[in-house]
């Protein structure tokens, strides 16, 4: 391609441009008395559209491979393919693999503004396992989910209901790398993170699952019903049973609706020894 045509294109806003690996070499017609009608010239062909381009190099990228392969315009590359093949790999992972997958992640752009990524903590095995939205600053620091004013909060009101941080539940939350300046999670975020978390649920198997805050509850029941309205009722996250509450951060800002999160753990409590019950379970404390 011409350097004249670059610029056009670059100026136009329709690059960046790859040349084919190999000009296809055709006679022209002559183009002045001083050309030769024999003349050699570049004529790419199928080249394919600056939309293409765009989702060619954004599909190179999709496993954040560290190394860029520029595509080949030989074979179609399918962005959503591509993400269901990331997916699936991260869904045969097991903890050792996907922790390091996490540490590791480049698949969005917090990647390049987080100290540390915020894989989870807790029993591996727990019985009750609790989401969260995204890192904050004190966790992005740490590595750890809730911690700070937040994880004490958190940690009262597990023992509230007879459970342990370390024992009896597993930590987690739907974002691994923490958002600038703590904004919501982006959905192409969301999108591109949900698959380590729904590994994570598989690997615990609990037996409830505690969804903390609107983005938790949005991401893991494909929702965008309001806390309230999904408070107090049994929803299912992957076949387990899973109970809304708010966040620990959202109370310690208004704390006048911690009596409705002492509500949600009751219930959530409730909900717990009615499974116990069910499956014959000699009855916790919690």
């Amino acid at each position: 391609m011409s350097g004249r045509r670059e610029i056009l294109l670059h100026e136009m806003g329709l690059g960046p441009v790859w040349k084919l690996r190999q000009a296809l070499r055709v006679p022209a017609p002559p183009l002045s008395a001083d050309l030769p009608s024999a003349a050699i010239v570049e004529t790419p062909a199928a080249q394919p559209s600056p939309a293409d381009l765009v989702l060619d190099y954004a599909a190179a990228f999709e496993g954040g491979d560290d190394t860029f392969a520029e595509p080949d315009f030989g074979t179609a590359v399918e962005p959503v393919a591509a993400a269901d093949s990331r997916r699936e790999i991260i869904m045969r992972m097991d903890w050792p693999q996907l922790r390091e997958a996490v540490a590791d992640c480049t698949a969005c752009a917090l990647s390049g503004t987080r100290r540390n990524t915020v894989f989870g903590v807790g029993n591996p095995s727990a019985p009750w396992m609790i989401i969260g939205e995204a890192p904050g600053a004190e966790e992005d620091a740490r590595g750890d989910p809730f911690v700070g004013q937040a994880g004490q909060l958190l940690d009262a009101m597990l023992l509230s209901v007879g459970l342990q941080r370390s024992r009896d539940v597993f930590i987690a939350n739907v974002l691994k790398c923490r958002p600038p300046g703590n904004r919501n999670p982006e959905p192409d975020e969301v999108a591109r993170c949900l698959p380590h978390l729904l590994r994570q649920v598989a690997l615990v198997k609990p037996r409830l699952i505690l969804l903390m805050g609107r983005f938790a509850a949005h991401a893991m029941l494909e929702t965008d019903a309001s806390i309230a309205s999904l408070r107090g009722r049994v929803h299912q996250v992957a076949a387990t049973p899973a109970i809304v509450t708010y966040h620990p951060a959202y109370l310690l800002r208004t704390p006048l609706d911690k009596a409705k999160s002492w509500e949600d753990l009751v219930f959530a409590r409730a909900t717990w020894r009615g499974l116990q019950s069910l499956s014959g379970d000699p009855i916790s404390t919690a």
